[in-house]
């Protein structure tokens, strides 16, 4: 069991034992609750035909729902990103999930990523802003700029502010995070 538990992301030998320690003192319904919402996950959820989020459905809550702005796409690398950004309760558009990035290193090129459909989707749907929301990896940039491209064409294409976290000290950030602060500022 710990073995196992190990394979999951983020998770040590150590909190691996942890869980598996305390599944065993678990009632036996509970762990069979635990397993079948893990079966029952994998069977049932599955990508959303339009913006290739996690969905139980064919097509997902956000991408379904007419209260969304329609006209706006955040693109994104995987669900995580959308989770994280819907936690802010600040944006009201829809999302288009690329499923990694570009990465030559891994053997990933643009054909592996859902790029294709977000080039429909924005010049068919007619979409007046792509909020471009990758991380600031080496990665995430070259896929930020091999997006701009092609989006530039068909809409306006914007990009998330990158700097400090809020409650960091200037002293401990490094030149890139600094450089990146300076250049997202604005207007008070």
């Amino acid at each position: 069991m710990i073995e196992q538990l190990q394979r999951l992301p983020s998770i040590g030998p150590k909190t691996a034992q942890r869980l598996a320690l305390h599944l065993i003192k678990r009632p036996e319904a509970e762990i069979q609750q635990l397993a079948q919402a893990l079966l029952d996950a994998k069977k049932q959820v599955g990508l959303c035909r339009r913006c290739f989020h996690l969905s139980a459905e064919p097509i997902c809550s956000i991408c379904r729902n007419p209260q969304r702005d329609s006209q706006t796409i955040c693109v994104v690398v995987d669900s995580r990103d959308v989770i994280a950004l819907e936690k802010t309760r600040e944006y009201k558009g829809l999302y288009h999930v690329l499923g990694g990035v570009i990465s030559p290193m891994d053997g990933i090129g643009p054909e592996q990523l859902y790029i294709k459909p977000l080039i429909q989707r924005v010049s068919a749907d007619g979409v007046k802003e792509a909020i471009l929301a990758l991380n600031p990896s080496v990665e995430g940039e070259t896929t930020t700029l091999y997006l701009a491209q092609l989006l530039k064409p068909f809409t306006t294409v914007t990009r998330i502010a990158f700097g400090l976290p809020v409650g960091s000290d200037l002293e401990y950030a490094d030149e890139v995070t600094l450089a990146r602060a300076l250049e997202g500022r604005r207007e008070l």
